[in-house]
């Protein structure tokens, strides 16, 4: 997510990808004021107009907030509220109206008071970067945009050779070229590339790369021990070990370090963790939780006000939490396990 200081009480916002949206939601508050760009239907008083239909125009409005929510699936996020000022005459001021955010939507937020979660829950937008996995192999490659702990996926490229029996004319480095420029539309700044798959392809790619740009703007890194390219071969590598020790420092990477150390302690029968809404809230009034990780299900599943207020209660007693969505395979796990899930520093009595 990008954002920009205007002053004391407004931050400009520009939404990069689904997790920016679930921040959101735990910002922006009723009482708050939206300044953005949206869509109404205006009844026209034309002749030969229907009276029962209107034109939907483009208007820039400021909206008083009253109610917040996400969607199913985390991919928008609905604000409605009371139209305070409108671009357009034919809007009335005091009407009420609903703005849907979608990745690439900018618009202003303005606080009477910025809380400290708030800040803190922006702050650590800011420094996050990216990581492009390449699956590559001679007959295709699977490319995958991983930030936060959401996974993208782009469409798969396929080289035109016939597998194992090559024509004459095949040339490679006119694949390698193809990769390349989805590379190019994919990347942002700081993002590294990981590149794996089976055989020698994966380093003859890498040769590639170290002669164009992109090796002068990003770190190119390669992985041994994926043995499929292609989309599978992204899905692999995000359950594999190597993606624990290469992107250790990544947000998935330490989701999925949590997650398997909660599996031990349930193994071993320990009650340092929780499982479940309930069980974590009991914990978080303790002062129980180290981290918490939680899946879109808990806000399926349970009051969606409540589960943000107790997501920013247990933040703001220094609780290290972490969202995830369906795209990955430890998300549809934490899913399976009641929605969320955390480490505790000591046990609780149930």
């Amino acid at each position: 997510m990008i954002t920009k200081i205007i002053d004391d009480f407004s931050i400009s916002f520009i939404v990069e990808e689904p997790d920016d949206l679930l921040t959101l939601r735990r910002i922006i508050r009723k009482g708050d004021t939206m300044v953005s760009d949206t869509t109404r239907v205006i009844k026209q008083d034309k002749d030969f107009s229907r009276p029962d239909r209107g034109e939907r125009i483009k208007i820039r409005i400021s909206l008083e907030v009253e109610k917040i929510a996400l969607d199913s699936v985390f991919d928008r996020l609905r604000v409605h509220g009371t139209i305070m000022e409108s671009s357009n005459e034919a809007v009335s001021k005091g009407s009420h109206h609903s703005v849907l955010i979608k990745i690439g939507d900018s618009f202003n937020v303005t606080k009477k008071k910025w809380l400290p979660i708030e800040l803190k829950l922006l702050k650590s937008k800011e420094d996050g970067f990216g990581f492009v996995l390449v699956a590559i192999d001679k007959g295709d490659c699977g490319i995958g945009k991983l930030k936060g702990t959401h996974l993208e996926l782009m469409q798969n490229l396929y080289s035109g050779s016939s597998g194992k029996q090559y024509k004459s004319s095949f040339n490679i480095e006119g694949f390698f070229e193809n990769v390349t420029k989805m590379l190019e539309t994919t990347l942002r700044d700081n993002d590294i590339i990981v590149i794996f798959g089976p055989g020698e392809t994966k380093k003859q790619f890498s040769n590639y790369l170290q002669k164009t740009p992109l090796s002068k703007k990003h770190k190119i890194e390669i992985v041994e021990g994926i043995d499929s390219g292609g989309e599978d071969g992204v899905y692999i590598f995000i359950k594999s070990k190597a993606m624990q020790q290469i992107m250790g420092q990544s947000k998935l990477a330490k989701v999925t370090s949590i997650l398997e150390e909660i599996m031990i302690k349930a193994q071993h029968k320990s009650k340092k963790f929780t499982m479940g809404f309930e069980e974590t809230q009991k914990a978080n009034q303790y002062g129980a939780i180290d981290s918490l990780v939680f899946s879109e299900r808990i806000i399926q599943t349970h009051d969606e006000e409540k589960v943000i207020e107790f997501l920013n209660e247990a933040e703001a007693k220094g609780v290290k939490v972490y969202a995830l969505d369906s795209s990955t395979d430890i998300g549809m796990q934490v899913s399976g396990l009641g929605g969320i899930v955390s480490l505790l520093r000591f046990s609780v009595e149930s």
